[in-house]
């Protein structure tokens, strides 16, 4: 197995790294370089569907995604589980913008987003994160694996391919990089880079991504 290489976190001024994968949310492909030229995009990089905290980030810039466009910006994701497993899911949630799937974390890489062991710190950060989104939604907040809580609220059923993605990925984090339309980065975020552990699974607030996305109009 070839080890994978580590690229710094790219930054704003930086250009952005080229992906050509596997669209997750339908036949065909994603690719960042159609967007060159044509307008900036928001690129949003998650971990896989085991994931309950990128679940709800679909569907919170989907639910933005008017917004975004209102501002001639348009939303990119990229989720890191095979093109079939998330063909499956969006099939019945659909994302409302382009997803692309990297199972292997290509694209995570490229953009130096950092991975670490799966520690027992870093899941007790998940954990209180959890608790953290529980009670923002109202919902009873258990004692014990509120991840678990957190998991089953939108009644998502994780399979083995699930927790493959889960140990092959082990603690990547996440990120958000708004694009202009000459591929220049010009406003990046990543997961705990501010806020430390008590920001996982956290997105930037809403009016941060939209002022970002108004910057560059």
């Amino acid at each position: 197995m070839t080890t994978p290489v580590s690229h710094p976190v790219v930054q704003a001024g930086d250009s952005a790294p080229n992906f050509t994968l596997p669209a997750a949310h339908g036949e065909g492909i994603v690719s960042l370089s159609s967007y060159r030229g044509r307008a900036p995009v928001l690129l949003t990089l998650l971990r896989g569907l085991y994931c309950p905290f990128c679940r709800r980030h679909v569907a919170h810039l989907g639910a933005l995604a008017p917004k975004f466009e209102a501002e001639g910006v348009e939303l990119v994701g990229v989720v890191a589980t095979t093109p079939e497993r998330s063909r499956l899911y969006f099939r019945f949630r659909p994302p409302r913008f382009s997803m692309a799937a990297d199972p292997e974390l290509s694209t995570h890489r490229t953009f130096g987003l950092p991975n670490a062991p799966l520690t027992p710190e870093i899941v007790g950060a998940a954990q209180a994160a959890a608790a953290r989104d529980l009670r923002a939604a109202n919902q009873p907040v258990p004692s014990e694996n509120p991840l678990g809580a957190l998991r089953g609220l939108d009644g998502y059923e994780s399979t083995e391919v699930d927790d493959a993605d889960l140990q092959r990925h082990q603690a990547q984090l996440c990120g958000q990089f708004l694009i202009d339309r000459a591929g220049i980065v010009r406003w990046s975020n990543v997961e705990c880079a501010r806020g430390g552990p008590g920001s996982f699974g956290e997105l930037p607030a809403d009016e941060e991504l939209l002022a970002a996305a108004r910057a560059i109009r």
